[in-house]
C-alpha cells in the first residue's frame, strides 16, 4: 500500500519524507488556501517546491469544469514537473477529460468519487487513479470502507489497472481496514500516518527497558 500526504504544508511533507514511508502527495485547492497560497504563479510555484520534496506523484487540481478547460489546465499542470497527476472532479466534463488525457498518455486522478458507479466510468475512461472520500461519506451515516471494497471487488473483476486511492482518510483505523480491504493508495493527514507507530505498550516497554539499563550502567 502507498501512503500520500494530503496538504499543502511543506514542513508536513517533509516530515512525512524524513520518515521514509512517504509515496506521493495530494494537493486540492481548500488545501493550498490553508497555507495562504494563492494566485496562479504562487500555485504552480508551491507544486514545483513540493515535487522537489517528494520522491513519487503529486496531484494537482485543476479548477474548471468544463472540458476545454480541464484541459487547458491540466496541460499547463503537467509541464511543470514530471511528477505532477492531474486531478480532475468526477463530472461528466471530468470523465471526457480522462478519456482525452488517458489517450496522450498523461495521468490523472479522478476526486471526489463517492460511489462505486463513478469509480467504474472513471476506470473505463482511463484514470490512473480514483479518489473515493470514505471520511466524507463516515460524516453523513454512510459507510466509507464498503465503498472501498465494492470498488475493489468490481476492478479485480475486469482487471481495471486503475488504482483505488483511498482520500479523506482520517485516522490509522481508516488506514488499516483500507490496507485489508486492498486499495492501493491512502492519502491523509500526518498525524493519521504518525499514530500508526503509536501504542501505549510500546512506550511502556521502551520506559522498563531504559529503566533496567540505567539501574546497572549507573
Amino acid at each position: 500500500m502507498k501512503f500520500f500526504i494530503d496538504t499543502a504544508s511543506l514542513k508536513d511533507i517533509q516530515e512525512a519524507q524524513d520518515l521514509g514511508v512517504l509515496d506521493g502527495v495530494t494537493t486540492n485547492p481548500s488545501l493550498m488556501a490553508k497555507e495562504g497560497i494563492g494566485g496562479a504563479e504562487n500555485v504552480n510555484n508551491h507544486y514545483k517546491a513540493i515535487c522537489e520534496i517528494v520522491d513519487g506523484d503529486v496531484s494537482a487540481e485543476v479548477i474548471s469544469t468544463d472540458f476545454e478547460g480541464i484541459v487547458r489546465e491540466g496541460e499547463a499542470l503537467v509541464k511543470l514537473h514530471k511528477q505532477i497527476v492531474v486531478k480532475v472532479p468526477m463530472i461528466l466534463e471530468g470523465i471526457k477529460a480522462i478519456k482525452y488525457f488517458s489517450e496522450k498518455g498523461i495521468r490523472t486522478n479522478c476526486t471526489l468519487v463517492f460511489s462505486a458507479g463513478q469509480a467504474l466510468l472513471a476506470a473505463k475512461a482511463g484514470a490512473t487513479y480514483v479518489s473515493p472520500f470514505i471520511g466524507r461519506l463516515d460524516d453523513i451515516s454512510t459507510d466509507g470502507l464498503q465503498l472501498i471494497e465494492d470498488i475493489r471487488v468490481i476492478f479485480d473483476n475486469y482487471g481495471y489497472p486503475t488504482q483505488i486511492l483511498a482520500a479523506s482518510v482520517r485516522h490509522p483505523m481508516h488506514i488499516l481496514e483500507c490496507a485489508k480491504i486492498g486499495a492501493d493508495v491512502m492519502t491523509g493527514p500526518l498525524s493519521a500516518i504518525v499514530a500508526l507507530a503509536k501504542h501505549p505498550l510500546t512506550d511502556s516497554g521502551l520506559a522498563k527497558f531504559l529503566e533496567d539499563h540505567a539501574k546497572v550502567n549507573g
